[in-house]
């Protein structure tokens, strides 16, 4: 006994488990899988006599690389360094899990958001006589609005107010029409946004209908990245599907990019013979009634859709 302590031994230790659950926002998934390929290659790995140590600090860094911001995090996060040394205690175990990492099979419940009709009788079935959205195909259009956002956010801590023009270190915004190419941070950020603003809809068990320009060109890019992205094979049918069923309408991209958005006038833009196009001005903006497409209006609400509350947040 000390003064105004307590001694224990090793017969009086007492164990607890403590469970701790870490919510991590990923601002650079690039610095981050950096940093955990750093860590892993400074790592001293034990292993038993006839195993390869090299081997395995190769295996854990392409897990970092496929495996995404929960990969990189696990290599990172180490739950024994959560009690310092000299406090009287010692971690003697642990379990380190990934709940979600923003990717397909994480997120939202779609099953629920997203149940379908499967009676096929498209005669007196309302459901089944239209198009569905299905839960595959909303979480693959979840998943793909959030990676977009962050290439949108990336490009914006990169390059700033730079022109697309000056650099070829873009993730997003070259793939917009060439009259954003000169667009501020400040815009940037608003069609960065325009992702989490779908995805949000998404969330809430609503179709992602744009809004806006802005919110237009981003369920083009949704559509044409979630479709990119299964058949390259990185992001697979059945991890789309979790616990619902095989139906017709899952990953009908033509579809749903016929229903989601009202007309198509904003992909003109990528056409260079249309020079002119985007100013409601223009003889040829008259003639198929297209509106008012300048990059300046962009964010201004459609009139006949509701406006976004303009106090939402930027992600970052």
């Amino acid at each position: 006994m000390g003064d105004g302590g307590l001694w224990v031994t090793d017969e009086d230790a007492v164990r607890v488990r403590l469970e701790v659950e870490l919510d991590v926002e990923v601002l650079d998934l690039a610095l981050l899988q950096s940093a955990a390929l750093k860590r892993i290659d400074a790592t001293e790995f034990a292993v038993d006599e006839g195993d390869d140590a090299e081997a395995l600090k190769e295996q854990e860094r392409n897990e970092v690389r496929s495996g995404g911001p929960g990969a990189a995090l696990l290599a990172l996060v180490d739950p024994f360094d959560l009690i310092p040394n000299g406090v009287g205690a010692e971690a003697r175990g642990s379990v380190c899990g990934v709940l979600s990492d923003g990717r397909p099979g994480g997120g939202p419940d779609f099953d629920a958001l997203f149940e379908v009709c499967t009676c096929g009788d498209e005669d007196s079935c309302d459901r089944c006589a239209g198009f569905q959205l299905t839960p595959p195909t909303a979480n693959v259009l979840w998943s793909a609005a959030q990676v977009l956002a962050d290439w949108g956010f990336d490009d914006v801590e990169a390059n700033g107010d730079e022109s697309v023009t000056s650099t070829k270190d873009w993730a997003l915004f070259d793939e917009y029409p060439v009259i954003t190419y000169g667009q501020d941070a400040v815009w940037r950020r608003q069609a960065a946004r325009c992702f989490d603003d779908l995805a949000g809809d998404l969330e809430r068990g609503e179709w992602p209908r744009p809004t806006c320009p802005g919110e237009e060109m981003a369920v083009h890019l949704m559509l044409k990245y979630a479709e990119s992205m299964l058949e390259d094979g990185l992001w697979t049918e059945d991890g789309m599907r979790s616990e619902s069923p095989v139906h017709d309408d899952d990953f009908d991209w033509v579809m749903a990019g016929e229903v989601f958005v009202q007309d198509t006038d904003i992909l003109s833009l990528f056409d260079e013979t249309l020079d002119g196009i985007d100013d409601p001005e223009s003889e040829l903006n008259q003639q198929i009634r297209m509106g008012d497409y300048r990059p300046s209006a962009w964010f201004v609400p459609f009139n006949n859709m509701p406006r976004r509350d303009g106090r939402r947040p930027f992600r970052r």
